[in-house]
């Protein structure tokens, strides 16, 4: 279980953007950083970050994950119990599946950046569309896990940068729409301040911690342990 650490969340938050996309000119990220700080005390709007749902609406259970890119319990969850968990109860409807994305550090941040390239920010969107990008959200975010070994590998923060950009790319993003996204300094600021939103008001200390009706459940389980839990939400046998 990866342990959410206060210093670790505050490094995030107050780097700004010096933990954005890395540049060539390490000068050019030192400003770029030092001018995004002299901004943190400016409003940040975090109504463009779109929740990320799976299942309908209507379904009589919800679950919420917070989980991170970077966390390898979170990894063994999504790559092992989660695809059984999903096939069987919120494809059938049973349970509305919410996502939450937790940075311990910038490449967990970038990750996301990667995954939510292209969804659409604007309030009055197509809900169509909207929900065609969700689902490529979470495509990308199988592969980054599936990938995770291969990409945190990189011997600098930039390789580590060009292996997102790549796994992006491998999901049907053009080299452009990812360096877009990846240099979204706004976007950043409001994932980061969404993170921070929702992790203090549910005392999110570790990765990955789920709620499951309202009731909180921290660690990775097994398909079976996950489904009784939840079974027992559903009232179900």
């Amino acid at each position: 279980m990866n342990k959410l650490l206060p210093f670790a969340a505050a490094a995030v938050i107050a780097a700004g953007a010096a933990f954005f996309w890395p540049v060539s000119n390490s000068s050019e990220l030192t400003a770029f950083g030092a001018a995004e700080a002299q901004e943190a005390d400016a409003e940040v709007d975090t109504s463009i970050v779109k929740e990320m749902v799976l299942g309908t609406e209507d379904a009589p259970l919800t679950i919420v994950e917070y989980a991170s890119a970077t966390c390898p319990h979170c990894r063994n969850f999504h790559l092992g119990t989660f695809r059984e968990f999903k096939e069987n109860y919120v494809d059938t409807g049973k349970v509305r599946f919410v996502y939450r994305e937790v940075y311990f550090d910038r490449f967990g941040l970038w990750a996301g950046m990667v995954a939510r390239c292209g969804m659409p920010t604007e309030e009055d969107a197509d809900s169509a569309v909207i929900e065609a990008s969700r689902k490529r959200y979470f495509a990308i975010m199988d592969l980054i896990f599936e990938k995770q070994q291969d990409w945190l590998e990189g011997d600098s923060p930039a390789a580590i940068a060009q292996n997102l950009a790549t796994i992006g790319k491998s999901a049907g993003l053009s080299a452009d729409q990812v360096d877009t996204c990846m240099q979204d300094a706004e976007m950043a600021k409001a994932l980061v301040a969404v993170f921070e939103q929702n992790s203090k008001a549910d005392d999110v200390t570790s990765t990955p911690t789920f709620f499951v009706g309202g009731e909180k459940i921290t660690g990775a389980r097994s398909y079976d342990e996950f489904s009784e839990l939840v079974d027992a939400q559903l009232g179900e046998e």
